[in-house]
């Protein structure tokens, strides 16, 4: 007889194992009672079309043992916390008993399930898995978790993907027992964090894909009885989606220039965010190591963003007056390191790790002195609206690096808006985005072009040939910062949706 588990939550991590800590981190879980390895054989099942992929779903039949496991998984909404159904099926079965989503029916991640399968639409096999797992129960202050290391491999139709890696699971107590532990871990091995499963990287390998698009970010939808720290906690969980699911695909080395775009984009709505709710004093423990990895992963965002595609721009303009030139690449730094080692420095994994906590914590209520969080919000951006009018309205006279300035403080007023949007007229809020948009899309072009230029200034130095570079990009300076005009001039003039 079917013996059904209750509806439950998967609280876990799972970090990547580097080739030099596999055995150290085998022999750290093993302990001193050696525990033995386990087999744990696995079937994915999907429609045709792949509809629970696309869903965020995964429905497996696991051997464990002599017993057979159908289970079936969600996502959730902050990286930690996945919706999970077990099912344990008749033991001692020669053949894999048939799956059957109806298993799952009396649980709320079964009936997500139901409703998106049509009547009689089959499932088939997309993929599997053979692990061999290595576990044991770990005591910590804050609860109770267990260690998992996996060894094995992804399996779709003659294509394998090994798996070497270590899932931290809460058993009992708070999450933050995970997130401790996983420091722990991180800091003595050096592992990085995945927040892709085993049935994610098993789609893409059935499909014949790399990597997973890009995270982009999600709209947040504050409301206007919620207190300044509970809507700086649903704002950072939006940071923390787009940052941890592109820093895992970066830190894979499997990734587009796109993913470090998206990443950096994470990472500059973070430090907007802390500087918005913490009323103009981040938080270090975040704001620091966000600012230091936006920084490094700059060097590679300027190479594949700004220097490719102003080469092939200069490429263009040399045929257009019928030279044919070979002009050199712009200088960048020498001794930048790649995004994926990068993002897998110890550096970067404590950013993740801090960012988990602080989304994890119990928000604190609000003070009965409190003013409500929509007036909050509007002062601040209030201030910071006027900050980058003054300097909009005195653009001709700043030097380069104030334009830069004023672009950055654009982005940090644009994301101010779209967190608080929520609590202001619709309407008002799009309409001044629009004009906000304009100028830091003009702004952008701008300052690329002076990353370039300066890059193409420094190579002209010891190389002749970039000075046709220098020269061209020295006159789109002068055309962009004439076109900079019109949308800053709107810009002045935008109503403020915070006062309407």
């Amino acid at each position: 007889m079917d013996c059904h588990s209750p509806d439950m939550q998967e609280i876990e991590l799972k970090f990547q194992v580097p080739p030099g800590a596999r055995a150290a981190v085998d022999a750290a879980v093993a302990g001193r009672e050696r525990r033995a390895r386990v087999r744990l054989q696995a079937a994915y099942f999907d429609t045709a079309d792949r509809a629970l992929a696309a869903s965020g779903m995964a429905l497996r039949l696991r051997r464990e043992g002599r017993h057979w496991v159908q289970t079936l998984k969600a996502g959730g909404a902050d990286g930690l916390t996945r919706a999970e159904h077990n099912v344990a099926l008749a033991p001692d079965a020669d053949a894999p008993p048939q799956v059957d989503p109806r298993l799952h029916r009396d649980t709320p991640v079964g009936q997500r399930l139901l409703a998106l399968l049509k009547p009689g639409q089959p499932l088939a096999c997309a993929f599997g898995t053979d692990i061999l797992r290595r576990s044991r129960i770990l005591r910590t202050p804050l609860g109770r978790v267990e260690l998992a290391f996996d060894e094995g491999s992804i399996v779709a139709g003659d294509t394998k993907l090994p798996v070497r890696e270590l899932e931290i699971e809460l058993v009992a107590g708070s999450p933050l027992a995970v997130i401790a532990t996983a420091r722990q871990w991180v800091a003595r091995h050096g592992l990085w964090l995945d927040t892709r499963s085993k049935a994610e990287r098993g789609d893409l390998l059935a499909r014949g894909e790399t990597f997973v698009p890009e995270r982009r970010q999600q709209a947040v939808k504050l409301s206007a009885s919620m207190a300044i720290d509970e809507a700086r906690r649903a704002v950072l969980l939006s940071c923390l989606d787009q940052i941890s699911v592109n820093a895992s695909q970066v830190a894979s080395e499997r990734f587009h220039a796109e993913h470090v775009h998206q990443l950096r984009v994470g990472l500059r709505r973070l430090r907007s965010a802390l500087a918005l709710f913490d009323a103009d004093s981040p938080d270090p423990a975040l704001e620091t190591p966000a600012a230091a990895l936006f920084r490094e992963l700059g060097a590679a965002r300027d190479a594949q963003a700004i220097a490719e595609p102003l080469a092939l721009e200069l490429q263009g303009a040399l045929r257009s007056i019928g030279l044919v030139l070979a002009l050199p690449a712009p200088q960048l730094p020498a001794d930048a390191l790649p995004p994926a080692a990068i993002v897998r420095s110890a550096a970067a994994q404590t950013l993740l790790l801090e960012l988990y906590v602080q989304t994890q914590a119990e928000a604190a209520p609000a003070n009965p002195g409190d003013a409500p969080l929509r007036d909050q919000l509007a002062g601040r951006i209030q201030r910071w609206h006027k900050q980058a009018l003054r300097d909009a309205r005195r653009f001709a006279e700043l030097d380069d690096p104030a334009r830069h300035a004023l672009r950055k403080h654009a982005k940090r007023l644009r994301y101010a808006a779209e967190f608080a949007g929520a609590l202001f007229d619709r309407r008002g809020v799009r309409r001044y985005l629009k004009t906000l948009s304009a100028m830091q899309d003009v702004l952008g072009r701008l300052i690329d072009t002076l990353v370039g230029l300066a890059a193409y200034t420094e190579r002209a130095a010891t190389d002749p040939t970039a000075l046709f570079a220098v020269g061209w990009l020295a006159a789109r300076r002068e055309r962009l910062l004439a076109e900079c005009e019109a949308p800053l001039a709107r810009f002045c003039k935008a109503e403020r949706f915070w006062k309407a």
